[in-house]
């Protein structure tokens, strides 16, 4: 049905890895994998096995559960995107604590389910979260660079007519004399 790969720390493990709950849902116990460093798994590369076929219209999904907190959405796949790498960003671990000594410790789990395409917020969640960023640094650039340009007119900033011209042709030149200039914005 599907793999899964964490790139630099593991070879391909198929769904036999993970403990089926049902039809259509699987759970990995991080601890078994990893232990307590669950959180320093950063990528899960999941994929769809060539015997496999999943319906146009639905997708799977991939979830993450730091102990004692609620699942995370990360990104899916689907037959149309038959594979991904998506970021694990682990959530704090939530508030449920153990109250015997003997009883289970609680884990970190990355969840796959088969679920409707169309009740997905997107496919990659890592990069709306990178686009976000972007936009955010792109912003803070020009805000920062207007503003040292800005003159005060009672309660209103004032600033040249030209300004956007000006921080645009900037930009630009800078992007082309640097190319690190722009993966700095995506960081």
């Amino acid at each position: 049905m599907f793999g899964v790969v964490f790139p630099n720390r593991s070879f391909p493990m198929d769904i036999s890895t993970f403990s089926q709950i049902d039809t259509f849902h699987w759970v990995l116990d991080m601890n078994t994998f990893v232990g307590e460093a669950y959180d320093q798994v950063r990528e899960v590369c999941i994929f769809l096995l060539n015997s496999f076929t999943l319906p146009p219209d639905k997708a799977l999904a991939v979830y993450i559960q730091s102990p004692g907190s609620s699942f995370l959405f990360c990104g899916a796949i689907t037959l149309a995107r038959p594979s991904a790498v998506l970021s694990l960003p682990w959530p704090d671990p939530g508030g449920q604590m153990q109250l015997t000594a003997d009883a289970a410790p609680l884990s970190a789990k990355i969840g796959v389910s088969v679920e409707d395409l169309a009740t997905l917020p997107s496919l990659d969640v890592a990069a709306e979260r990178r686009i976000e960023r972007l936009a955010l640094k792109v912003g803070e650039n020009l805000f920062n660079f207007m503003q040292s340009f800005c003159g005060v007119d009672g309660s209103k900033l004032v600033v040249p007519m030209d300004i956007l011209d000006r921080w645009f042709k900037k930009f630009q030149e800078r992007a082309k004399r640097d190319p690190e200039y722009l993966k700095g914005f995506v960081l």
